[in-house]
C-alpha cells in the first residue's frame, strides 16, 4: 500500500527564526558592503533589538569578517573576503535538480546507489565527515556503515572519501532489486528509509509562508494602485526576501530529492517550490528603494539563478507531459549536485 502523509499542517502565522549573524551575511551587496541603516531596519522588522545588531556587528568586526566604516545606522560594513550569504545561499545545483524533477525532466532509472564503509575508530573524524557527506547528499542509512541513495552521487562521495584519505575503506555498488526485510516495492522502501513525514511538513511550512507572501504582495500592490497609497518599503521587501530564503533553505537542506516515482502522491515539495518560485519572482520584480545606483543584496542574484526554469537550462521533454509526471499526481507544475 502506498505510504500516506500524516503530518499536521503548520501554523500559517509561523515566521522563520533568523540569527542576527545570518541576517548580516544575507544583506551583503554585490560590492561586498552592508548598509547599516538597512540592516537595523530589517532586523527590527524581524523582532531583533538594536543591541543585538550592535553586538553581532562588533563580533563580526572582531573576527575580521567585516570592516566598519562610520557609526550607527549611517555606517557601512565591508566584507573582508568573500561576500557570502551564509546558509541562506542556495545550492543552485540542488535546487535546479529539484525543479527538473518537478517538471518530469529527471526520471528515475530504477537504480539504487549503495555505499558501505568501515573506517576504524582511529579515523573517527574522517568517518563522521564521510557520514555527514552521505546524509547531505541525500543518502540514508540502511544499517551500520551501509547507506543508500536514489540519485547517482558516486562521484561526489568518492571525491570526499579521497580527500579524507579513506577511499580504500569505501565500497560502491548499485542494485535494481534492493530488499530490506520483506520490503521490495521501491515506494515502500523509500517510505521506510527516509523520514518523508518530516520532509513533507517542512515543505508544507514553506508553501504556507510563500502563499502568505504572495497574498501580502498582491494586497500591497492593490493598495499602491488605489487612493490610499501602499506598497512595500525597501526594508519590508528585504525582510520578506530573507524570510523566504530561510524557509526555502529549511525545507530544501534536508530534502534528499527522491525521484517522484518513489514519493507519495501528491507530494507537497513540488507545490511548495512552485509557490516559492512565484513569490521570489514577485519580490525580485519590485523596484529597489535605492534605485539602480545601489544594487540589491547578492541574495537576490543567487536565488534568481537557482530558480532558473528547467526549460531555460536546456532541459528536454514536453512541458505538459513532464508536469503531469513530475508533480506526483497532484496537478502542480513546477542544494547539492546530482
Amino acid at each position: 500500500m502506498p505510504h500516506s502523509l500524516t503530518h499536521p499542517r503548520p501554523d500559517r502565522t509561523h515566521r522563520p527564526e533568523i540569527p542576527t549573524r545570518l541576517l548580516v551575511h544575507a544583506l551583503v551587496r554585490e560590492d561586498g558592503t552592508v548598509d547599516a541603516g538597512e540592516l537595523y531596519s530589517v532586523a527590527g522588522l524581524l523582532g531583533m533589538t538594536d543591541q543585538q545588531v550592535r553586538l553581532c556587528v562588533k563580533r563580526l568586526v572582531g573576527e575580521e569578517k567585516f570592516r566598519q566604516e562610520g557609526r550607527g545606522r549611517k555606517a557601512v560594513l565591508r566584507a573582508v573576503s568573500d561576500a557570502a550569504t551564509g546558509t541562506l545561499a542556495p545550492d543552485a545545483d540542488h535546487v535546479r535538480h529539484a525543479y527538473l524533477q518537478d517538471h518530469g525532466l529527471a526520471p528515475w532509472d530504477g537504480t539504487w546507489h549503495l555505499f558501505a564503509f568501515a573506517v576504524p575508530e582511529a579515523r573517527r573524524t574522517a568517518r563522521d565527515a564521510l557520514r555527514e557527506t552521505l546524509l547531505h547528499l541525500g543518502a540514508a542509512p540502511l544499517q551500520g556503515g551501509l547507506y543508500v541513495a536514489a540519485n547517482p552521487i558516486e562521484d561526489l562521495v568518492e571525491a570526499q572519501a579521497r580527500q579524507l584519505g579513506v577511499l580504500d575503506s569505501v565500497t560502491f555498488l548499485t542494485s535494481t532489486d534492493l530488499r530490506v526485510g520483506e520490503l521490495t516495492d521501491p515506494r515502500e522502501l523509500a517510505a521506510a528509509v527516509w523520514p518523508l513525514d518530516a520532509i513533507a511538513a517542512r515543505h508544507d511550512q514553506l508553501a504556507d509562508f510563500a502563499t502568505a507572501c504572495v497574498d501580502r504582495l498582491a494586497a500591497d500592490a492593490d493598495g499602491a494602485d488605489g487612493a490610499g497609497g501602499g506598497g512595500l518599503s525597501g526594508a519590508e521587501r528585504l525582510t520578506l526576501a530573507v524570510e523566504l530564503a530561510a524557509e526555502f533553505g529549511h525545507a530544501m537542506t534536508p530534502d534528499p530529492l527522491l525521484p517522484p516515482e518513489l514519493l507519495p502522491r501528491p507530494w507537497p515539495g513540488s507545490r511548495a517550490r512552485r509557490l516559492a518560485q512565484e513569490c521570489w519572482a514577485a519580490l525580485s520584480a519590485l523596484p529597489d528603494e535605492h534605485g539602480d545606483a545601489t544594487p540589491p543584496p547578492r541574495l537576490f542574484r543567487l536565488y534568481d539563478d537557482a530558480f532558473t526554469a528547467p526549460e531555460e537550462l536546456g532541459g528536454r521533454g514536453e512541458r505538459g507531459e513532464g508536469s503531469e509526471r513530475g508533480d506526483g499526481g497532484g496537478g502542480e507544475p513546477a542544494e547539492r549536485s546530482r
